[in-house]
């Protein structure tokens, strides 16, 4: 039977679902291409800025003016604890994670990064097992499948060669699947507001971590290097969060976190045709392989340890 538009001018219920669809199929584009394209601008970035400092600057203005917004909409501002709930969480999430990738670009070419990035849920689902439970057979089994894959792509002459990139590579997915599985333990802020208190405590480690290491500006960074600054802190950082977060809210989990299978693809793919970068044939399957692994630690997961419902909506007002 079909529905019409009431005299209160409201739209009917099939206009409402073509809305809500159109919105879930422009999150998902979202986060599949501007997460998968950021490894891309990182590179670029990092061409004439230092690494660090880079990252450290952009997650501070994405924090800072998401900080600002959610104040303006009278979320609660994070407690003292939350702060240093942040300052763990966001240290080693963005702090080591997005830090130490930044870090390895200079060297290592973005789709090799990204591969080695999707390794997060191997490390996440071993780690997790000090504190809740152990990996079961069929997980075990990803996770072997897993560091056999990334044994396999470090054979890989552009990590060969650069092997300061290819430690630091080994670090940031480790630094982030701890700080993820520290994050559901510790008391972070509310919602959004959680996302916005550990992009600014991230950027003080970044900036401590640049002093130790001796980083400066001494020269004008790039057109090139500015756009992709600038491209990482609007879309990477404040509409890639957003629509991440927009589909934890509205979409099964599963879909929600398909990024991580679309974003060594799309990666890998901008490389080669924009940036000239190349992979062998062993690249090739190594990233299969990876993904694989991926994907079967993630849905053992759902299916043997089901997650909790994810709630962005209890903000005090």
């Amino acid at each position: 039977m079909p529905t019409f538009r009431g005299q209160s001018g409201r739209p009917s219920d099939s206009e409402h679902t073509k809305r809500y669809n159109k919105r879930i199929v422009l999150a998902l584009l979202s986060v599949y291409l501007i997460w998968g394209s950021t490894y891309l601008a990182v590179r670029i970035a990092v061409e004439s800025m230092p690494p660090l400092l880079m990252t450290s600057s952009r997650l501070f203005i994405a924090g800072l003016l998401l900080f600002i917004i959610l104040l303006i909409r009278s979320h609660a501002r994070p407690s003292r604890r939350q702060w240093l709930s942040a300052l763990i969480v966001g240290g080693l999430m963005l702090g080591g994670g997005a830090g130490f990738t930044a870090f390895a670009e200079q060297w290592v070419e973005s789709g090799l990064a990204a591969v080695l990035i999707a390794t997060v849920p191997l490390w996440a689902t071993l780690m997790a097992g000090v504190w809740e439970q152990w990996p079961s057979r069929i997980e075990w089994f990803g996770l072997i499948l897993g560091l056999a894959g990334v044994i396999m792509l470090n054979t890989e002459n552009n990590l060969q060669a650069n092997p300061l990139g290819a430690i630091a590579l080994l670090i940031a997915p480790i630094t982030w699947a701890l700080g993820s599985v520290l994050s559901r333990r510790l008391d972070l802020a509310k919602g959004p507001m959680a996302i916005a208190s550990e992009m600014l405590a991230g950027s003080v480690v970044l900036l401590l971590l640049a002093a130790l290491s001796g980083e400066r500006i001494n020269t004008m960074p790039t057109t090139a290097s500015i756009a992709a600054w600038f491209y990482l802190t609007l879309f990477g950082s404040l509409i890639g969060f957003s629509s991440y977060m927009y589909l934890l809210q509205t979409t099964p989990i599963t879909l929600a976190t398909s990024y991580a299978y679309v974003n060594p693809v799309i990666a890998v793919l901008l490389g080669v045709f924009l940036a000239d970068e190349s992979m062998s044939w062993s690249g090739v399957l190594a990233m299969g392989i990876i993904l694989a692994a991926v994907i079967i630690m993630t849905f053992t997961q759902r299916t043997t340890h089901p997650s909790p419902t994810i709630d962005l909506t209890t903000e005090k007002r």
